[in-house]
């Protein structure tokens, strides 16, 4: 079965969609009778959730981070560790921040995605430490009642921080005692003259 063929034995036949708002039952106090729960009332603050961690990132954790019921779109970038680097073969990479500074960056990175687009809820997680090939690096979460928002608010997210954030790189190669520091070459304070 290719990945595009639906088997119809993962349906049960029982199953039945709600046609209508789901139900919750009445507060203490009230008659025990169902009422209908307006979806419209649903209050959610917007939250900006910034992490820098020695631990392996959860693209899933990440992401339910930031789903929410007003939300139809979370978009996500995730940066994992290639094995390779111009011709050399990488084995980890290595993340060194000025932690404090990072965050306030991330913080105002966060910000600017407001200001330019409509969106619920941000999760930027980054990686400190070592990362092996194929782990994740930087996770990057937006909610937004559409795609079209929370599409270009990860995009400028990703570069944003690459640009802005004071976080360090070093590739580990696989020659013994071998690795180089990188830049990235967005960042502001990276001269142009190699």
């Amino acid at each position: 079965m290719s990945s595009l063929e639906i088997s119809s034995s993962c349906f049960n036949q029982e199953t039945k969609l709600p046609s209508s708002p789901p139900l919750v039952e009445a507060s203490a106090g009230e008659p025990l009778e169902y009422v209908r729960k307006d979806v419209n009332a649903v209050e959610e603050k917007s939250k900006d959730i910034i992490k820098f961690t020695a631990e392996k990132l959860s693209v899933e954790e990440v992401s339910q981070l930031v789903t929410s019921p007003l939300c139809g779109a979370v978009s996500l970038f995730v940066g994992t560790t290639r094995n390779n680097f111009e011709g050399k073969k990488v084995v980890s990479l290595e993340y060194e921040a000025y932690t404090p500074m990072a965050e306030n960056e991330v913080r105002r990175i966060c910000r600017d995605m407001r200001q330019k687009w409509p969106v619920r809820h941000i999760a930027v997680f980054h990686r400190l430490g070592l990362v092996p090939v194929s782990e994740a690096s930087v996770v990057i979460a937006v909610s937004s009642a559409h795609r079209a928002a929370s599409l270009a608010a990860v995009s400028y997210a990703i570069d944003a921080l690459k640009a802005k954030v004071p976080i360090w790189k070093k590739e580990m190669y696989e020659e013994p005692s071998s690795s180089s520091w990188k830049r990235n070459k967005e960042c502001f304070w990276a001269t142009t003259s190699d």
